[in-house]
């Protein structure tokens, strides 16, 4: 099918989630899958410094923030489907060459261009998304996605280590291949051309610099882009030493992707209870609701640490506790992605796609910042994983606490 071609009969609206569920998936599946992974391949391409295979999760993430700065403006001059079909074959190429890597060198060059090429994938379902839909309504079917595409990575550490058992850590990457391929072929015949023909845009970089002004300067959109920042390093961070915590401090052992499934399947109703009480409580105080949910509760588990009552605990009760902190912060991330996502785009309709690159970019960056140094902390317990994601917990809830407080001094209407 021609890359500029309608699809005869237009996807309904639970396709189009779906869709846009799968898109989401992409990127997150290939971090993920990846965790159980990185044991094998700190053995075989960095058995002198162990700690060097947490990058591999680093890069990817690092290389799909640069990607998003590309894939936005020609996603705003060729249209979501060219936009697509560039990162998704990079996305391919890169996975080819990650499989065949002699190196942990090589594996990181691998998967930063994989990671560049995945951006495409997030960038586009974000920008998909803002063309069809607005407000609370935008807020309503992003959650729904998350509620669908967060099923994929519930399974995807089981799933890489049932790969890695019968085919070695490699073959993830053909799987990667594979998915990437897929999606790529579901989206063209299925979707679509969703860009507006009068928001049609030269492709040029420097509207990439002028729709990072905009976004700075805008207080609503610089407002939530800190709060995104903040909210994705910590789960970034979470995600970088979960194998550590759950298999090594706390004893999970072979049960780490089990245990992962588990808190991301439980965790995944959230997106469906947001998408039910963002159309009646509002966006913002959604989102402050889950930080401060995650102020009490992760500060109350930290003083369990600290006091030295957790660490007293048998490896049972011990795991067992974290699984459920583990719930907790994963419940919050679905109360806030598609809600603080909503909120920074809502008045950058007219440069969806740059802006979504510029706001993707600019989270993902800044928030890996936030995430290397609590992955690299590691001590042996959550104590460092726990002040960090209390520390940004704070910084969220700060940050949409005052913006209420604003508005409800001037009667403006909470979105």
């Amino acid at each position: 099918m021609p890359l500029r071609t309608a699809p005869q009969t237009p996807p309904r609206p639970i396709e189009i989630i779906l869709i846009l569920a799968a898109l989401m998936s992409l990127m997150a599946f290939a971090v993920d899958s990846m965790l159980p992974a990185l044991p094998d391949i700190a053995a075989e391409l960095s058995p002198g410094n162990v700690d060097r295979a947490q990058l591999v999760v680093g890069t990817y993430m690092f290389g799909s923030g640069i990607g998003m700065l590309l894939f936005g403006p020609l996603a705003d001059s060729y249209g979501r489907r060219v936009s697509l079909t560039l990162g998704a074959g990079l996305f391919v190429l890169a996975s080819l060459g990650a499989r065949h890597a002699q190196s942990i060198e090589m594996l990181f060059a691998f998967r930063t261009l994989q990671g560049f090429g995945a951006a495409a994938s997030r960038t586009i379902a974000q920008t998909v998304t803002r063309d069809l839909y607005s407000g609370r309504d935008q807020a309503r079917v992003a959650s729904l996605t998350f509620m669908f595409f967060v099923l994929i990575p519930a399974i995807a550490p089981l799933a890489g280590q049932g790969i890695i058992a019968l085919a070695g850590w490699r073959a993830i990457f053909t799987v990667y291949l594979g998915f990437g391929l897929a999606v790529l072929a579901w989206f063209l015949v299925r979707m679509p051309e969703t860009l507006n023909p009068a928001n049609r845009r030269p492709f040029r970089l420097r509207p990439v610099a002028q729709a990072a002004r905009e976004v700075l300067r805008t207080p609503v959109s610089r407002r939530y882009l800190a709060v995104a920042i903040v909210g994705f390093g910590q789960f970034i961070g979470y995600l970088s030493s979960a194998q550590q915590l759950y298999a090594d401090a706390l004893g999970a052992g072979a049960l780490f992707p089990v245990l992962f499934a588990l808190v991301a399947l439980i965790s995944a109703g959230s997106g469906f209870l947001n998408s039910r009480l963002v159309m009646r409580l509002g966006m913002r105080r959604l989102v402050r609701a889950a930080y401060a949910s995650q102020v009490v509760l992760g500060s109350a588990y930290l003083l369990a640490w600290l006091t030295g009552w957790a660490p007293t605990l048998p490896h049972g009760p011990a795991l067992a506790l974290f699984v459920a902190w583990s719930i907790t912060l994963f419940f919050m991330n679905g109360l806030t992605i598609g809600n603080v996502t909503a909120l920074a785009m809502e008045p950058l309709g007219h440069i969806a796609g740059t802006a979504a690159a510029v706001l993707g970019a600019l989270s993902a960056g800044l928030g890996v910042l936030i995430a290397a140094p609590l992955g690299l902390a590691y001590d042996g317990t959550p104590v460092p994983l726990l002040t960090g994601i209390v520390l940004c917990s704070t910084i969220g809830l700060t940050l949409v606490w005052t913006d209420i407080r604003a508005r409800s001094r001037t009667g403006m209407f909470d979105s």
